[in-house]
């Protein structure tokens, strides 16, 4: 049962999104000053506040989920969890998430913290994920909230940095998303999903996730712009946003969708880990 309330919370997601809070925090402390305390607690409250959105997304979604073969066996669809307790699991999360942001971080990190759980339940899950293709791009303003949480708490200023970090993590999500998407598409079809692969279909989905990567491109180069970086994380940033950019162009001519999606999808994921390992370590050009 323990192991079923953890999985509840999506712990891969947590840590993707724990990396991308820390390198928020890192690029505002600039390797100076550092404080560990205030690191523990904005970790700790933001992960708790994401891990409860993630929670009670389990709970609204536990119908469908049982149409899915990638969810058909989670703790709620297969009833090894009341839906009660898990649905009072989460708002407890949320409550002591939400109250180390406010408290123990500053407001500022709080509302941060509350605007990404409102836009990820509320919008994204509760609204959007049931009848508009635009919940993939819309809810990604949740996704993008950690690093911009970390900043902040450092701060306590919603800057260019901020907003610079906020791009990165708001373009990164949608092409990485529809790579998920397109490989389980027949799935979201059954469990009526309105997602863009669905609605509009895999060639339109290809194409559209080419402005965002474009567009993601220049984030590097803004940081770099703006001191926030050095060398190495600007042409890192660069090589693998080319690299991720090229590889969604050959989509248009892919022959076999579900290979060329779950290849895009791998790049996406390690794009984002290796760009925010080199910002913490190229944070002020420490190694550029």
């Amino acid at each position: 049962m323990l192991k079923d309330y953890v999985a509840l919370t999506k712990p891969s997601i947590i840590r993707l999104n724990a990396i991308a809070a820390f390198g928020g925090f890192w690029v505002a402390s600039k390797w100076d000053n550092l404080h560990w305390l205030l690191l523990l607690y904005m970790l700790i409250g933001s992960a708790l506040t994401m891990a409860s959105a993630c929670v009670i997304n389990n709970y609204w979604d536990r119908e469908l989920d049982k149409k899915m073969e990638r969810t058909r066996n989670r703790a709620l669809p297969t009833n090894r969890l009341k839906p009660t307790n898990v649905l009072i699991y989460g708002i407890v999360l949320g409550i002591i998430g939400l109250a180390i942001l406010f408290i123990l971080v500053n407001p500022l990190s709080g509302w941060l913290g509350l605007l990404g759980f409102f836009v990820y339940v509320v919008i994204y899950t509760m609204w959007l994920k049931r009848s508009s293709t635009w919940s993939t791009s819309i809810g990604g303003i949740s996704g993008a909230m950690p690093p911009v949480i970390g900043y902040c708490a450092v701060t306590n200023d919603v800057d260019a940095g901020a907003w610079i970090l906020f791009a990165l993590l708001f373009l990164w999500q949608p092409a990485h998303f529809w790579s998920l998407a397109i490989r389980r598409v027949e799935e979201y079809r059954a469990a009526g999903f309105p997602l863009l692969p669905v609605v509009k279909g895999i060639p339109r989905t290809k194409l559209q996730m080419l402005p965002y990567i474009v567009l993601l491109i220049p984030t590097g180069i803004l940081m770099f712009t703006y001191g926030y970086v050095g060398y190495t994380y600007l042409i890192i940033s660069l090589l693998g946003g080319v690299l991720w950019l090229y590889h969604t162009l050959t989509g248009v001519r892919a022959k076999d969708d579900n290979k060329w999606a779950r290849t895009n999808f791998f790049i996406s994921i390690n794009y984002l880990m290796v760009v925010f390992l080199v910002m913490i370590a190229d944070t002020n050009g420490a190694i550029g």
